[in-house]
């Protein structure tokens, strides 16, 4: 993606947010249940931009019937109703996850229902996006993203559309429990100190998550909202991420030693994963620790932990799971933005290492607008752990930041352009982070940058990278310095070097091993390996004693001189170059 296509997408994905935040009190506010319902079909129109949107609800028998909608034109569709187990909406319901179609009629893995399918085809509908309606892990219905021509829905349309089901339902929820309300306070005047009583608890929910939503309009992130939760509801608020890393923490007190992971703590975590509502459990010490899941549809984004003495009323518990749907918005909105950045640095990097050592203005735009001056970056790193390049990359992007660098793959290699002064440190340095990150041996190798040319520094540190595993490095810091020794294998300028040593010394071996399939040259390597011992050199190549003696013999006869009567210094170096040359190659 170029620097125009995301300045295209970026100011639609911060409407769409902005359009979540701002829906927040609208959706949340106590009302009728069918201002709600019309409130929650406009702003899923607005937020997705679908030609019509649809919510229907569950009846008594299981059927799914519209109940609001945007953008129809069809009178007999927006009375329409679904059979249990048909259509889309059924498949939904079933699975309780997102499923979309690209084009409805032609979805045969769906049991179709011939009286909507009829009203489907006055509508027009073709391609259909559905998410489910959940209250306290129960369906209420599901809540629908239409389009009238075939196309797909991105995984960010149906996580944005996920998230908006997930506040929808709670507002849906609270609509019907303040209708409720003012029903039985009708009918039952008894019991008026009651109702009085819960409005105002469910104000109170209703006034933090405002708050909350207040916050992150005004440009506040996670340590914002935890410290504004801990405030109007006393105790420490601590909020998690997928890894149970810490986001931000707010209000008075400290956890106890033990990691979220164990004892109390990581009991209510498992508990509100496994039954995606808010769990309590109590410490040795008596206080209570809530915990309640920030989703975005069916992925996990991290954990809301509460703590404190008293024990938790339902509303509460409320809104502790009302401020997971706005950290969630938020997570989905910084991950949007880090992964366009890691992108765009990634992209960068690539076009740098290609067109290098030109610079064109553009790229020193792009880079000036990250906080990068190009001119200082004036080494290369690939590192290597053994496996694919895109975890180490991903690790490589933080320190990229941090080092005002870039990072990225680059024909399959995890690499990093920085500024060091010193080389050595600074590989040592990456090595041990990335080491430490990932809990398994790294080898990262750096090359110092001249006259922009980094495709050469890239290049250099590749080869050498191939050189040291070839030599049994397997956890390692370096500069190609320290493998000056083997520069003949990986330094593309002395190719023609190695490439006249080589003839000059074993020529005639490779040859002959090419023109007859032979294997001379490896029988000369573990000849040298086991400093001449036969039968370690035949057990090694698995080959009979008599087998290895003709071939040494037929070294001799090609090289057409008895090597092993002289100096075989030449030979055994020629030899390892060679194995060198091979894995660099490769």
């Amino acid at each position: 993606m170029n620097d125009r296509e995301d300045a295209n997408i970026r100011p639609g994905r911060e409407r769409q947010l902005a359009s979540l935040y701002a829906t927040a009190r609208s959706l949340t506010a106590l009302g009728d249940v069918d201002d709600v319902l019309d409130s929650i079909v406009r702003h899923a129109h607005d937020l997705i931009g679908t030609d019509f949107t649809y919510l229907s609800l569950l009846d008594d028998a299981g059927v799914l019937r519209i109940t609001a909608s945007e953008g129809t034109i069809s009178a007999g569709f927006r009375s329409a109703h679904i059979p249990p187990g048909t259509g889309l909406g059924g498949k939904v319901l079933e699975s309780r996850a997102a499923h979309w179609v690209g084009d409805y009629r032609k979805a045969g893995e769906l049991q179709h229902d011939p009286a909507f399918d009829a009203v489907v085809g006055k509508e027009g509908l073709v391609a259909l996006l559905g998410v489910p309606l959940l209250v306290r892990d129960e369906v209420i219905g599901a809540l629908f993203a239409a389009d009238r021509s075939e196309r797909r829905f991105r995984a960010d349309e149906i996580a944005l559309l996920s998230a908006f089901a997930d506040h929808a339902a709670i507002a849906l929820d609270n609509a019907r429990l303040y209708e409720e309300s003012r029903g039985a306070l009708a009918e039952l005047r008894s019991a008026y100190r009651t109702i009085e009583e819960q409005v105002v608890v469910m104000e109170r929910a209703q006034s933090v998550h405002e708050a909350l939503t207040e916050a992150v309009l005004a440009g506040g992130g996670p340590q914002v909202v935890a410290s504004e939760l801990a405030e109007r509801m006393g105790g420490e608020v601590v909020i998690l991420d997928r890894g149970g890393g810490l986001l931000a923490r707010g209000g008075v007190g400290e956890f106890s030693d033990e990691e979220p992971e164990g004892g109390v703590l990581a009991e209510a975590i498992e508990r509100a994963r496994s039954t995606g509502r808010a769990a309590t459990t109590t410490g040795a010490d008596g206080r209570r620790h809530s915990a309640a899941i920030i989703r975005a549809g069916d992925s996990l984004l991290g954990t809301v932990l509460w703590s404190q003495y008293q024990e938790p009323s339902a509303m509460d518990v409320r809104s502790l799971e009302l401020a997971t749907h706005v950290v969630g918005l938020l997570i989905l909105k910084d991950n949007a933005a880090a992964d366009a950045a890691e992108r765009l640095s990634g992209e960068l990097l690539t076009e740098l290492i290609v067109a290098s050592p030109h610079v064109s203005g553009t790229q020193r735009t792009r880079a000036r607008s990250r906080g990068i001056d190009l001119d200082a970056l004036d080494v290369v790193v690939t590192a290597d752990a053994g496996g694919p390049a895109g975890e180490l990359v991903r690790h490589l992007h933080v320190i990229a930041r941090q080092e005002a660098g870039l990072a990225g793959e680059h024909l399959g290699h995890a690499t990093l352009i920085g500024a060091a002064a010193d080389a050595e440190g600074f590989a040592r340095t990456v090595q041990q982070r990335l080491r430490t990150e990932l809990g398994r041996p790294v080898v990262a190798i750096c090359e110092r940058v001249t006259g922009h040319d980094w495709a050469r520094a890239f290049s250099r540190a590749t080869r050498c990278m191939a050189v040291a595993r070839h030599l049994g490095w397997a956890d390692l810091g370096a500069a190609t310095d320290r493998f000056a020794l083997y520069a003949l294998a990986f330094d593309v300028d002395r190719k023609d070097e190695l490439d006249r040593f080589l003839t000059d010394t074993i020529g005639p071996l490779l040859a002959y091993d090419a023109g007859r399939s032979t294997e001379l040259v490896a029988t000369l390597g573990a000849y040298f390996s086991n400093d001449g011992h036969l039968r370690r050199t035949a057990d090694a190549l698995q080959v009979h004693l008599n087998t290895l003696l003709k071939r040494l013999d037929r070294i001799s006869a090609v090289l057409g001189h008895d090597w092993r009567a002289t100096d075989d210094l030449s030979l055994r170096l020629a030899v390892r170059l060679e194995g060198l040359r091979n894995a660099v190659q490769s």
